[in-house]
């Protein structure tokens, strides 16, 4: 059932299906993650339903457009609806493909792409074929998903995305397989002193090497 929530922010609203993934609190501190630069021209990689790139628009002053890419009909379909029901057909445009398929035109067209992933690459079972495609690497691999991001960043674009903490050295070395080059850190944990479960990065096309690592964020804010 498609049910309307508040964004809590503004008069944002959100669309949100209970039959289809519905969007975790990782998603959010994504979209809080980075700040947006002048006149940022923004691609949210796996939309869903578009609760990054929206998150990110409606906290951010400058964000010039946002395009969500995302490959099941029926979440694009709805992340069009939100779009329309916020009024910003000018600021948002969709996309309903693979990021292996984004055509030429996306070509360096972007300087800053956000992903939230699927994180699962074994050891996990979910008989809906909805939601398994958000959660486990059925479709697309992280190989594929920085090769994406490479091709459509312009140089000195940034890259941030979440990931498992348990992936972070696979990442890392993934993205500077594509050139692109680890600038921020940032471990998640469900409470303080707790092992963080995820990490919140952020690549630079082109970067120089020099890594930040920023403290530990407990239900979204930082922790010792």
């Amino acid at each position: 059932m498609e049910v309307e929530e508040e964004l809590l922010i503004g008069n944002y609203r959100i669309l949100q299906d209970t039959a289809l993934y519905r969007f975790t609190s990782d998603a959010v501190l994504l979209a809080r993650f980075l700040k947006a630069k002048r006149a940022e021209r923004v691609a949210d990689f796996c939309s869903g339903s578009g609760i990054v790139g929206l998150h990110f628009y409606a906290e951010n002053v400058g964000v010039e457009h946002v395009t969500l890419f995302e490959m099941q009909p029926a979440l694009a379909a709805m992340s069009a609806r939100t779009v329309a029901l916020n009024a910003l057909e000018g600021a948002f445009t969709v996309e309903n493909m693979r990021l292996q398929d984004i055509p030429a035109r996306y070509t360096e067209a972007f300087s800053l792409i956000l992903c939230n992933p699927p994180y699962e690459r074994g050891g996990f079972s979910n008989a809906d074929a909805g939601k398994a495609p958000c959660r486990r690497e059925l479709t697309l691999t992280l190989g594929e998903l920085c090769a994406a991001a490479a091709r459509c960043l312009k140089f000195g674009g940034r890259f941030a995305l979440v990931q498992r903490a348990d992936r972070l050295a696979e990442l890392v070395y993934t993205l500077h397989a594509h050139a692109l080059e680890v600038k921020k850190i940032q471990p998640v944990a469900g409470k303080t002193g707790a092992k963080p479960y995820a990490v919140l990065v952020a690549a630079v096309k082109g970067g120089r090497p020099g890594t930040e690592l920023a403290p530990v964020l407990v239900n979204g804010k930082e922790g010792t």
